[in-house]
């Protein structure tokens, strides 16, 4: 199988494409790569801790190539961050030159990661990209995924959803404005269990705290042994 890299957010779509890519046959992933906003030591937009990050990597049995990020940055600081974390990546896997993203429908999103990928001399991979996502979500969840909301935009959904299971009665809850898998920003989610892990993260929600004054963030963190 040809190797492959697989941008990791520790959510459910970046987790549902690993599944996705292993179960197809065609690519082996043999990474992440990762997005950790230094300062908070955690995971960008997500907001998951750095050591839930490396539980998750160790259950679905792959190493994690960090790009770090300072906390007010912008494109250029991050492209520099990632393109730094890729040429990592092939000094440990040679002649490696694909990366697949868990992007759903954004045509602008894919557009801006061709664009940067074809600089970097990589190939982009899209495993997931123009499903229905009323239907992927619910796939996901049948498939045995469970993700918890780690991150609410206060602008475009209520906070109560905040620190809630990714489950089947959250989808019949979500107003009619919101995407099912939250594509559009309304929320990001903690992959904690799955098919593309051996075994499930044992995490504990903490407290809510409101960021920017619209990001409703909720700490998980790993349970004590």
């Amino acid at each position: 199988m040809t190797p492959a890299l697989l941008s990791w957010s520790g959510g459910k779509d970046a987790a549902w494409a690993l599944h996705a890519l292993r179960q197809r046959g065609e690519f082996e992933v043999v990474g992440l790569v990762t997005t950790i906003t230094d300062g908070y030591e955690r995971i960008s937009m997500q907001g998951i801790r750095v050591d839930v990050l490396h539980a998750q990597a160790q259950a679905a049995g792959l190493p994690v190539i960090e790009a770090w990020i300072p906390q007010h940055t912008d494109n250029a600081t991050y492209e520099a961050s990632f393109a730094d974390a890729l040429e990592r990546a092939r000094e440990r896997w040679p002649g490696i030159e694909r990366i697949a993203f868990g992007d759903l429908f954004l045509a602008d999103i894919k557009a801006w990661r061709e664009a940067l990928c074809a600089r970097l001399g990589w190939t982009p991979l899209f495993p997931l990209f123009g499903s229905d996502t009323a239907k992927l979500a619910r796939e996901m969840i049948s498939g045995g995924l469970r993700a918890d909301i780690c991150c609410v935009d206060a602008t475009q959904l209520d906070t109560g959803f905040a620190g809630r299971a990714f489950d089947e009665a959250l989808l019949r809850e979500l107003p009619d404005t919101v995407d099912p898998c939250g594509e559009n920003g309304e929320f990001h989610t903690c992959a904690c269990a799955g098919p593309m892990f051996d075994k499930p993260l044992d995490i504990e929600r903490g407290e809510m705290v409101l960021r920017d004054g619209r990001f409703a963030y909720t700490d998980f963190t790993l349970a004590s042994p």
